[in-house]
Protein backbone atom coordinates (compact mmCIF):
# COMPACT_ATOMS: atom_id res chain seq x y z
CA UNK A 1 0.00 0.00 0.00
CA UNK A 2 1.27 3.46 -0.85
CA UNK A 3 2.38 5.63 2.00
CA UNK A 4 -0.19 8.32 1.14
CA UNK A 5 -3.27 7.89 -1.04
CA UNK A 6 -3.93 11.55 -1.75
CA UNK A 7 -4.95 14.57 0.29
CA UNK A 8 -8.52 14.69 1.57
CA UNK A 9 -10.38 17.91 0.91
CA UNK A 10 -12.80 19.09 3.59
CA UNK A 11 -15.36 21.83 3.43
CA UNK A 12 -15.31 24.42 6.19
CA UNK A 13 -18.51 22.92 7.59
CA UNK A 14 -17.06 19.40 7.59
CA UNK A 15 -13.86 20.53 9.27
CA UNK A 16 -15.75 22.38 12.00
CA UNK A 17 -17.90 19.36 12.72
CA UNK A 18 -14.94 16.97 12.72
CA UNK A 19 -13.03 19.32 15.04
CA UNK A 20 -15.96 19.19 17.44
CA UNK A 21 -15.99 15.40 17.22
CA UNK A 22 -12.26 15.15 17.84
CA UNK A 23 -12.47 17.30 21.00
CA UNK A 24 -15.70 15.83 22.33
CA UNK A 25 -15.83 14.10 25.73
CA UNK A 26 -19.37 12.85 25.33
CA UNK A 27 -19.29 11.10 21.95
CA UNK A 28 -18.34 7.41 21.72
CA UNK A 29 -14.57 6.90 21.62
CA UNK A 30 -14.81 5.28 18.18
CA UNK A 31 -16.39 8.39 16.65
CA UNK A 32 -13.69 10.60 18.15
CA UNK A 33 -10.96 8.28 16.86
CA UNK A 34 -12.34 8.21 13.30
CA UNK A 35 -12.73 12.00 13.22
CA UNK A 36 -9.04 12.39 14.14
CA UNK A 37 -8.06 10.01 11.31
CA UNK A 38 -9.93 12.09 8.72
CA UNK A 39 -8.51 15.35 10.08
CA UNK A 40 -5.01 13.88 9.95
CA UNK A 41 -5.52 12.88 6.29
CA UNK A 42 -6.86 16.34 5.51
CA UNK A 43 -3.72 17.84 7.10
CA UNK A 44 -1.56 15.83 4.69
CA UNK A 45 -0.20 13.23 7.15
CA UNK A 46 0.92 9.92 5.62
CA UNK A 47 -0.46 6.56 6.70
CA UNK A 48 2.78 5.85 8.57
CA UNK A 49 2.60 9.19 10.39
CA UNK A 50 -1.04 8.57 11.32
CA UNK A 51 -0.15 5.11 12.61
CA UNK A 52 2.62 6.62 14.74
CA UNK A 53 0.46 9.48 16.02
CA UNK A 54 -2.93 7.78 16.52
CA UNK A 55 -2.05 4.09 16.60
CA UNK A 56 -4.29 3.32 13.60
CA UNK A 57 -3.10 0.68 11.14
CA UNK A 58 -2.94 1.42 7.42
CA UNK A 59 -5.98 -0.81 6.60
CA UNK A 60 -8.01 1.02 9.23
CA UNK A 61 -7.04 4.43 7.84
CA UNK A 62 -7.83 3.26 4.30
CA UNK A 63 -11.22 1.87 5.38
CA UNK A 64 -12.46 5.10 7.00
CA UNK A 65 -10.99 7.26 4.27
CA UNK A 66 -13.01 5.29 1.71
CA UNK A 67 -16.22 5.55 3.74
CA UNK A 68 -15.73 9.30 4.20
CA UNK A 69 -15.17 9.82 0.50
CA UNK A 70 -18.29 7.81 -0.31
CA UNK A 71 -20.74 8.94 2.42
CA UNK A 72 -19.21 11.99 4.05
CA UNK A 73 -19.39 12.40 7.80
CA UNK A 74 -22.31 9.97 8.03
CA UNK A 75 -19.96 7.24 6.83
CA UNK A 76 -17.86 7.61 9.95
CA UNK A 77 -20.63 6.43 12.23
CA UNK A 78 -20.54 2.80 13.30
CA UNK A 79 -22.63 0.56 11.07
CA UNK A 80 -23.10 -2.26 13.58
CA UNK A 81 -26.44 -1.59 15.24
CA UNK A 82 -26.01 -4.34 17.83
CA UNK A 83 -28.13 -7.40 18.27
CA UNK A 84 -31.82 -6.96 18.92
CA UNK A 85 -32.79 -7.58 22.55
CA UNK A 86 -34.12 -11.08 22.93
CA UNK A 87 -37.54 -11.22 24.51
CA UNK A 88 -39.40 -14.27 25.58
CA UNK A 89 -42.75 -14.54 23.84
CA UNK A 90 -45.90 -14.59 25.97
CA UNK A 91 -46.34 -18.25 25.07
CA UNK A 92 -42.84 -19.10 26.34
CA UNK A 93 -43.38 -17.07 29.50
CA UNK A 94 -46.62 -18.91 30.22
CA UNK A 95 -44.91 -22.24 29.53
CA UNK A 96 -42.04 -21.52 31.95
CA UNK A 97 -44.36 -20.21 34.67
CA UNK A 98 -46.75 -23.14 34.37
CA UNK A 99 -43.92 -25.70 34.53
CA UNK A 100 -42.27 -23.94 37.48
CA UNK A 101 -45.48 -24.34 39.46
CA UNK A 102 -45.51 -28.10 38.87
CA UNK A 103 -43.31 -30.73 40.51
CA UNK A 104 -40.27 -32.04 38.58
CA UNK A 105 -40.71 -35.51 37.09
CA UNK A 106 -37.37 -36.78 38.44
CA UNK A 107 -38.66 -37.03 42.01
CA UNK A 108 -36.98 -33.88 43.33
CA UNK A 109 -39.08 -31.43 45.33
CA UNK A 110 -38.49 -28.22 43.36
CA UNK A 111 -36.92 -26.72 40.25
CA UNK A 112 -33.62 -24.96 39.86
CA UNK A 113 -33.20 -22.52 36.96
CA UNK A 114 -30.66 -24.82 35.31
CA UNK A 115 -32.88 -27.90 35.63
CA UNK A 116 -35.90 -26.00 34.32
CA UNK A 117 -33.94 -24.64 31.36
CA UNK A 118 -32.80 -28.14 30.41
CA UNK A 119 -36.36 -29.43 30.71
CA UNK A 120 -37.82 -26.72 28.46
CA UNK A 121 -34.90 -26.30 26.06
CA UNK A 122 -34.34 -22.59 26.74
CA UNK A 123 -31.38 -20.74 28.19
CA UNK A 124 -30.88 -20.49 31.94
CA UNK A 125 -30.79 -16.69 31.77
CA UNK A 126 -34.18 -16.66 30.02
CA UNK A 127 -35.67 -18.82 32.75
CA UNK A 128 -34.17 -16.59 35.45
CA UNK A 129 -35.56 -13.47 33.77
CA UNK A 130 -39.07 -14.93 33.37
CA UNK A 131 -39.22 -16.19 36.96
CA UNK A 132 -37.96 -12.85 38.29
CA UNK A 133 -40.60 -10.93 36.33
CA UNK A 134 -43.31 -13.26 37.65
CA UNK A 135 -41.85 -13.10 41.20
CA UNK A 136 -41.65 -16.89 41.33
CA UNK A 137 -39.00 -18.37 43.62
CA UNK A 138 -38.99 -22.19 43.43
CA UNK A 139 -35.92 -22.36 45.70
CA UNK A 140 -37.73 -20.61 48.57
CA UNK A 141 -39.95 -22.30 51.13
CA UNK A 142 -42.08 -20.54 53.76
CA UNK A 143 -43.73 -22.44 56.56
CA UNK A 144 -46.95 -21.49 58.32
CA UNK A 145 -49.17 -22.68 61.14
CA UNK A 146 -52.88 -22.02 60.95
CA UNK A 147 -54.69 -21.65 64.24
CA UNK A 148 -57.55 -24.09 64.78
CA UNK A 149 -58.87 -22.18 67.78
CA UNK A 150 -62.62 -21.55 67.34
CA UNK A 151 -62.26 -18.43 69.52
CA UNK A 152 -59.25 -17.12 67.63
CA UNK A 153 -60.66 -13.68 66.83
CA UNK A 154 -61.97 -13.08 70.34
CA UNK A 155 -58.70 -14.07 72.02
CA UNK A 156 -56.55 -12.20 69.51
CA UNK A 157 -58.62 -9.05 69.88
CA UNK A 158 -58.31 -9.30 73.67
CA UNK A 159 -54.51 -9.49 73.48
CA UNK A 160 -54.19 -6.76 70.87
CA UNK A 161 -56.46 -4.53 72.92
CA UNK A 162 -54.01 -4.78 75.83
CA UNK A 163 -51.21 -3.63 73.52
CA UNK A 164 -53.06 -0.76 71.87
CA UNK A 165 -55.22 0.47 74.75
CA UNK A 166 -54.07 -0.94 78.10
CA UNK A 167 -56.21 -0.22 81.21
CA UNK A 168 -55.21 2.72 83.36
CA UNK A 169 -53.10 2.00 86.46
CA UNK A 170 -52.43 -1.52 85.13
CA UNK A 171 -49.27 -3.43 84.28
CA UNK A 172 -49.22 -5.58 81.15
CA UNK A 173 -46.58 -8.31 80.82
CA UNK A 174 -45.91 -10.79 78.03
CA UNK A 175 -44.63 -13.98 79.64
CA UNK A 176 -43.11 -17.15 78.20
CA UNK A 177 -40.33 -19.68 78.69
CA UNK A 178 -37.40 -20.53 76.46
CA UNK A 179 -36.72 -24.11 77.43
CA UNK A 180 -33.76 -26.44 77.01
CA UNK A 181 -31.15 -23.80 76.17
CA UNK A 182 -27.97 -25.80 75.68
CA UNK A 183 -24.70 -24.82 77.33
CA UNK A 184 -22.45 -25.76 74.41
CA UNK A 185 -18.67 -25.52 74.75
CA UNK A 186 -16.47 -25.76 71.64
CA UNK A 187 -13.70 -28.36 71.78
CA UNK A 188 -11.56 -26.38 69.33
CA UNK A 189 -10.54 -22.75 69.83
CA UNK A 190 -12.67 -20.05 68.21
CA UNK A 191 -10.82 -18.38 65.33
CA UNK A 192 -11.58 -14.65 65.55
CA UNK A 193 -12.91 -12.38 62.85
CA UNK A 194 -10.22 -11.04 60.54
CA UNK A 195 -10.18 -9.11 57.23
CA UNK A 196 -11.64 -11.32 54.52
CA UNK A 197 -12.57 -14.12 56.93
CA UNK A 198 -15.57 -14.64 59.18
CA UNK A 199 -15.34 -15.82 62.77
CA UNK A 200 -15.00 -19.61 62.78
CA UNK A 201 -16.16 -22.19 65.30
CA UNK A 202 -15.03 -25.78 65.42
CA UNK A 203 -17.59 -28.39 64.49
CA UNK A 204 -17.23 -30.49 67.63
CA UNK A 205 -18.72 -29.36 70.93
CA UNK A 206 -19.31 -30.53 74.47
CA UNK A 207 -22.78 -30.24 76.00
CA UNK A 208 -22.62 -29.27 79.67
CA UNK A 209 -26.37 -29.32 80.21
CA UNK A 210 -29.48 -27.23 79.63
CA UNK A 211 -31.24 -24.31 81.23
CA UNK A 212 -34.71 -22.78 80.95
CA UNK A 213 -35.24 -19.03 80.81
CA UNK A 214 -38.44 -17.40 82.07
CA UNK A 215 -39.01 -13.91 80.71
CA UNK A 216 -41.65 -11.21 81.17
CA UNK A 217 -41.64 -8.23 78.84
CA UNK A 218 -43.23 -5.05 80.18
CA UNK A 219 -45.37 -3.83 77.29
CA UNK A 220 -45.18 -0.19 78.40
CA UNK A 221 -41.40 0.06 78.87
CA UNK A 222 -39.97 -2.86 76.90
CA UNK A 223 -37.90 -3.91 79.95
CA UNK A 224 -37.59 -7.66 80.45
CA UNK A 225 -37.61 -9.46 83.79
CA UNK A 226 -35.80 -12.78 83.61
CA UNK A 227 -35.18 -15.88 85.67
CA UNK A 228 -33.29 -19.07 84.85
CA UNK A 229 -34.15 -22.53 86.12
CA UNK A 230 -32.61 -25.97 85.80
CA UNK A 231 -36.00 -27.55 85.27
CA UNK A 232 -39.11 -26.33 83.55
CA UNK A 233 -41.85 -26.98 86.10
CA UNK A 234 -45.10 -25.46 87.32
CA UNK A 235 -43.44 -24.60 90.64
CA UNK A 236 -40.70 -22.62 88.87
CA UNK A 237 -43.33 -20.82 86.84
CA UNK A 238 -45.33 -19.87 89.95
CA UNK A 239 -42.14 -18.67 91.61
CA UNK A 240 -41.42 -16.45 88.63
CA UNK A 241 -44.95 -15.02 88.70
CA UNK A 242 -44.62 -14.29 92.41
CA UNK A 243 -41.42 -12.36 91.77
CA UNK A 244 -43.12 -10.48 88.92
CA UNK A 245 -46.10 -9.47 91.08
CA UNK A 246 -43.72 -8.24 93.76
CA UNK A 247 -42.13 -5.83 91.27
CA UNK A 248 -45.49 -4.48 90.16
CA UNK A 249 -47.05 -3.67 93.55
CA UNK A 250 -47.99 -0.22 92.30
CA UNK A 251 -50.41 -1.66 89.71
CA UNK A 252 -54.10 -2.02 90.48
CA UNK A 253 -54.33 -4.75 87.84
CA UNK A 254 -51.69 -7.04 86.38
CA UNK A 255 -52.47 -8.48 82.97
CA UNK A 256 -50.30 -11.34 81.74
CA UNK A 257 -50.27 -12.53 78.12
CA UNK A 258 -49.13 -16.14 77.79
CA UNK A 259 -49.66 -19.25 75.69
CA UNK A 260 -51.60 -22.44 76.34
CA UNK A 261 -48.76 -24.53 77.76
CA UNK A 262 -49.97 -27.13 80.25
CA UNK A 263 -47.60 -25.76 82.92
CA UNK A 264 -49.63 -22.53 82.81
CA UNK A 265 -52.86 -24.26 83.82
CA UNK A 266 -51.90 -26.49 86.75
CA UNK A 267 -53.50 -26.58 90.19
CA UNK A 268 -50.53 -24.60 91.58
CA UNK A 269 -51.15 -21.86 89.03
CA UNK A 270 -54.87 -21.83 89.81
CA UNK A 271 -54.04 -21.43 93.50
CA UNK A 272 -51.67 -18.56 92.70
CA UNK A 273 -54.44 -16.76 90.79
CA UNK A 274 -56.85 -17.28 93.67
CA UNK A 275 -54.32 -15.72 96.06
CA UNK A 276 -53.65 -12.79 93.71
CA UNK A 277 -57.03 -11.58 92.43
CA UNK A 278 -55.55 -8.56 90.66
CA UNK A 279 -53.62 -10.88 88.30
CA UNK A 280 -55.46 -11.79 85.10
CA UNK A 281 -54.27 -14.25 82.44
CA UNK A 282 -54.88 -13.64 78.74
CA UNK A 283 -54.17 -16.75 76.69
CA UNK A 284 -53.18 -16.40 73.04
CA UNK A 285 -55.07 -18.58 70.54
CA UNK A 286 -53.58 -22.00 69.79
CA UNK A 287 -50.59 -21.93 67.41
CA UNK A 288 -50.44 -18.13 67.69
CA UNK A 289 -47.31 -17.47 69.70
CA UNK A 290 -46.55 -14.59 67.31
CA UNK A 291 -49.18 -12.60 69.26
CA UNK A 292 -46.94 -12.67 72.32
CA UNK A 293 -44.47 -9.78 72.21
CA UNK A 294 -41.90 -11.58 74.31
CA UNK A 295 -41.31 -13.93 71.35
CA UNK A 296 -39.77 -10.97 69.52
CA UNK A 297 -37.38 -10.48 72.41
CA UNK A 298 -36.57 -14.22 72.53
CA UNK A 299 -35.51 -13.97 68.88
CA UNK A 300 -33.15 -11.13 69.85
CA UNK A 301 -31.46 -13.00 72.70
CA UNK A 302 -31.16 -16.07 70.48
CA UNK A 303 -29.27 -14.04 67.86
CA UNK A 304 -27.22 -11.96 70.28
CA UNK A 305 -26.22 -14.52 72.92
CA UNK A 306 -27.26 -18.11 72.37
CA UNK A 307 -26.74 -19.02 68.70
CA UNK A 308 -22.99 -18.23 68.62
CA UNK A 309 -22.32 -18.46 72.33
CA UNK A 310 -19.58 -20.58 73.87
CA UNK A 311 -20.46 -21.65 77.42
CA UNK A 312 -18.01 -23.43 79.70
CA UNK A 313 -20.77 -24.55 82.08
CA UNK A 314 -24.45 -24.16 82.88
CA UNK A 315 -23.46 -21.48 85.38
CA UNK A 316 -21.60 -19.64 82.63
CA UNK A 317 -24.70 -19.82 80.44
CA UNK A 318 -26.85 -18.43 83.28
CA UNK A 319 -24.39 -15.62 83.94
CA UNK A 320 -24.28 -14.54 80.29
CA UNK A 321 -28.05 -14.65 79.90
CA UNK A 322 -28.62 -12.48 82.95
CA UNK A 323 -25.85 -10.09 81.95
CA UNK A 324 -27.60 -9.55 78.63
CA UNK A 325 -30.95 -8.98 80.35
CA UNK A 326 -29.45 -6.36 82.67
CA UNK A 327 -27.75 -4.57 79.78
CA UNK A 328 -30.90 -4.71 77.67
CA UNK A 329 -32.87 -2.97 80.44
CA UNK A 330 -30.67 0.11 80.02
CA UNK A 331 -31.63 0.58 76.38
CA UNK A 332 -35.06 -1.09 76.30
CA UNK A 333 -37.87 0.52 74.35
CA UNK A 334 -41.47 -0.62 73.93
CA UNK A 335 -42.25 -2.70 70.90
CA UNK A 336 -44.21 -0.81 68.28
CA UNK A 337 -47.31 -2.89 67.75
CA UNK A 338 -49.77 -1.91 65.00
CA UNK A 339 -53.03 -3.25 63.69
CA UNK A 340 -54.05 -1.80 60.36
CA UNK A 341 -57.84 -1.91 60.44
CA UNK A 342 -59.84 -3.09 63.44
CA UNK A 343 -62.99 -3.30 61.30
CA UNK A 344 -61.57 -6.22 59.35
CA UNK A 345 -61.16 -9.79 60.44
CA UNK A 346 -57.97 -10.47 62.40
CA UNK A 347 -55.34 -12.23 60.31
CA UNK A 348 -51.66 -12.77 61.01
CA UNK A 349 -50.61 -10.78 57.94
CA UNK A 350 -52.40 -7.68 59.22
CA UNK A 351 -50.72 -7.67 62.61
CA UNK A 352 -47.06 -6.74 62.84
CA UNK A 353 -44.67 -6.32 65.72
CA UNK A 354 -41.43 -4.46 65.21
CA UNK A 355 -38.62 -4.49 67.74
CA UNK A 356 -36.51 -1.36 68.27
Amino acid sequence: MADNQGLLELSAEQRDELDNWALSRSLPAGDVFRARIILALADGLTYREIESKLGASAPTVSKWKGRFEQHGIEGLQGQHQGSKPRRATPALQARVIRRAQQKPSDGSTHWSCRKLSEQLGVSKSTVQRILAQANLKPHRLDRYMASNDPEFEHKAADVIGLYLNPPQHAAVFCVDEKTAIQALDRLDPVLPLSPGRAERHGFEYYRHGTLSLYAALNVKTGIVEGKTARRHTSAEFVGFLTKLVGKAKWAREIHIVLDNLSAHKTAAVEQFLAEHPKVQFHFTPTYSSWLNQVEIWFAKIERDVIARGVFTSVSDLRRKLMKYIRAYAERARPIRWTYTDVRKRIHAKRITGTAH
